[in-house]
Order: C-alpha cells, then sequence, then structure tokens
C-alpha cells in the first residue's frame, strides 16, 4: 500500500469509512508533498495531461456534470481507489464543482444524501457547494 495524505493537509477530506481524499482549486499551486495517484478534474474543458492516472468530467462552472451518467462510475471509481490509493477532486476554485463531487462521495461512504453538504462544509470548505442546483443535486443523489 502507497503512503496516503496527511490527514491535516490542505483540502484533505476524512470520508466516515478512514478514507482521505484531497480536494484542490487548479488555479492554485499544487500543494506540496507527494502528488496524486489518481485524480479527477471537473472542468468545462478538457484540463492538460497530468503524470498520474485521471479522469476529466465535463461540468460547467456553477453548474452540473454535463453528462451524470458518466459522473457515477467515475465518483464509484474514485471511492474504491481512495481505499488505497492518494484521490484527488479539482474544479477551477476547488469549491463548487469540487465540493459537489466530495459531498456525493460522502453519500457513496455512508453520509446521509440530506447531510452531505454541511459534512463537507464543515470537514473540507465551508464555502464548498456554491449554488442552489449543486446543494439540491447532493440531497438528491443516490448511488446505484
Amino acid at each position: 500500500m502507497e503512503p496516503t495524505w496527511d490527514p491535516a493537509g490542505p483540502g484533505v477530506l476524512r470520508l466516515p469509512s478512514g478514507r482521505l481524499v484531497r480536494g484542490r482549486g487548479l488555479l492554485r499551486p499544487m500543494p506540496a508533498g507527494l502528488e496524486p495517484s489518481y485524480g479527477v478534474y471537473l472542468l468545462a474543458d478538457e484540463p492538460p495531461p497530468v503524470p498520474w492516472d485521471s479522469r476529466w468530467i465535463c461540468w460547467p462552472d456553477f453548474g452540473l456534470p454535463a453528462d451524470r451518467a458518466q459522473f457515477l462510475p467515475a465518483l464509484g471509481d474514485a471511492w474504491r481507489r481512495a481505499a488505497t490509493e492518494r484521490v484527488e477532486f479539482g474544479c477551477l476554485g476547488g469549491r463548487g464543482r469540487t465540493g459537489t463531487a466530495l459531498a456525493c462521495l460522502a453519500v457513496l461512504d455512508g453520509v446521509p444524501a440530506s447531510d452531505a453538504v454541511a459534512f463537507v462544509r464543515e470537514h473540507y470548505d465551508p464555502r464548498a457547494v456554491e449554488t442552489f442546483k449543486q446543494s439540491r443535486y447532493v440531497a438528491r443523489f443516490r448511488p446505484g
């Protein structure tokens, strides 16, 4: 098993299962320390290549995934990989799209959908999940 994220590191969220995932704003410099093993990037346009395994989900700023059927498998894959790998989620600012994805990941990990936005705001970023549409998406999120 490879080293995981530092639980006190910037943007690191501990899920109820103990899995650690990192959220970050891609407009900011890469945090010091270990690189991700796997990244899920939530952007309107395809991001530049990175030296680790990654997946792009087309997701307009302040919106929702353009292809929601593509989002669920990516989320499930990230959740499974987070058990043994350094997984990160990122969008430009690291709050709206990233917070929404992390809240959905928390639902996959057992947090009730009605509590997931509050969970991510408490444990990741108080300004995570920026729009009513994103909050409603999380509240209605049902994996599988």
